[in-house]
This record gives structure tokens, C-alpha cells and sequence, in this order.
């Protein structure tokens, strides 16, 4: 990773997601704005070959776009892999070079977060979201409030789209991520 990344944060993020096609996925990440934005490959339940090999292609477009990748996962496979970061509970960092983020749906999560020291926090879900139709939104004023727990920039996710940003900043968001938002022409 280079250190730029910690002096700029990017405030728009990728997610990955089975549900999103490969060749949908690597068109997402080839249309996000050039040296403004970054990926969390997840594809957990992906094998692990052809995680790898799908995170590669990422790779591939990501570092030719001056995107941030993070790995979801451990800090020791992020390293191992190349990418500027890793997406996960593991605080166990290797090194300050790698960036961490973590995931929170609520107080404890966001504290946990802060105690972990992670470069930043994706709160979700804000809206209803097709990925986790079960899950309760936070809502604005959660979202809000939640937001001001954490010690660094929190990102929102969860049903959010670029119309949203201007409320977002207004709610305490640095920035904002999507799946469907990012990945689905229309």
C-alpha cells in the first residue's frame, strides 16, 4: 500500500457480493471514479482458487484506477495477497502500512471498532437493503448517533446510492458504499 491512502481516505466504496456477476463486477469497479474511491472484496463463500483468481482480476483494474483494495478477511491474507488493507473483526494488524476497516451494525460494534484502532467503520444497514432483506435500517437519527462513536471516518452502507451524499454528510458519514448501488446499471 502506499501512503497516500492514509492521508486520503477515499469516501466512495465497492463492496463485492456473489450475487453480482463477475463481468458486472469488474465493469462496477473500471466505472468508479478514478483515484477516488475503494473496494472490499469479500466472495467469502467463494472458493478459495477462484476467490483469488476473481480478487486478481480486481487486482488488475484497481491498481490501474488508483482504487484502495481491501481484502475482507485476515490482516496476514490481506498482506499476503497485496491489497492496501483488510475488511474485518481480526484487529491483529501486521504492520502499520496495511489499512483496517470494520464492520458495525450497532454501539458495541462501533466501539469495538474504536478500541480495535480502525482506520474507519462501514455502518450499516442506514436503508433496507436486497443483500439483507432481515435486517433492521438504523434510520437517520441511529445512524447519527451511531456515527458519533467512532473515533475515525465512518462509512455508511446498506441501501445507499449517490443521491443520498448530500444527507449523509449532514448525518455524520465521510463517505459511503453500496452493492447494488455501485454494481447494477439502471
Amino acid at each position: 500500500m502506499q501512503r497516500r491512502h492514509r492521508k486520503k481516505l477515499p469516501t466512495i466504496w465497492l463492496m463485492t457480493d456473489e450475487r453480482v456477476g463477475e463481468a458486472a463486477l469488474l465493469a462496477a469497479v473500471a466505472r468508479l471514479p478514478m483515484g477516488e474511491a475503494g473496494v472490499i472484496f469479500r466472495h467469502y463463500r467463494t472458493p478459495k482458487a477462484e476467490r483469488r483468481a476473481l480478487f486478481d482480476r480486481v487486482a488488475r483494474i484497481a491498481r490501474a484506477r488508483r482504487l484502495v483494495l481491501m481484502l475482507g478477511g485476515a490482516a496476514r491474507q490481506a498482506q499476503g495477497w497485496h491489497a492496501d488493507g483488510w475488511h474485518g473483526r481480526d484487529g491483529r494488524g501486521w504492520g502499520k502500512a496495511l489499512l483496517h476497516s470494520m464492520p458495525a451494525h450497532g454501539g458495541r460494534e462501533m466501539l469495538s471498532a474504536r478500541r480495535a484502532g480502525a482506520d474507519l467503520v462501514f455502518l450499516s444497514p442506514l436503508f433496507p437493503t436486497r443483500s439483507h432483506p432481515d435486517a433492521r435500517a438504523l434510520g437517520r437519527m441511529r445512524f447519527a448517533a451511531l456515527a458519533r462513536l467512532g473515533n475515525g471516518p465512518v462509512i455508511a452502507l446498506g441501501g445507499v446510492r449517490a443521491a443520498h451524499w448530500p444527507m449523509l454528510r449532514g448525518i455524520g458519514a465521510f463517505g459511503w458504499a453500496a452493492i447494488d448501488g455501485l454494481s447494477v446499471q439502471g
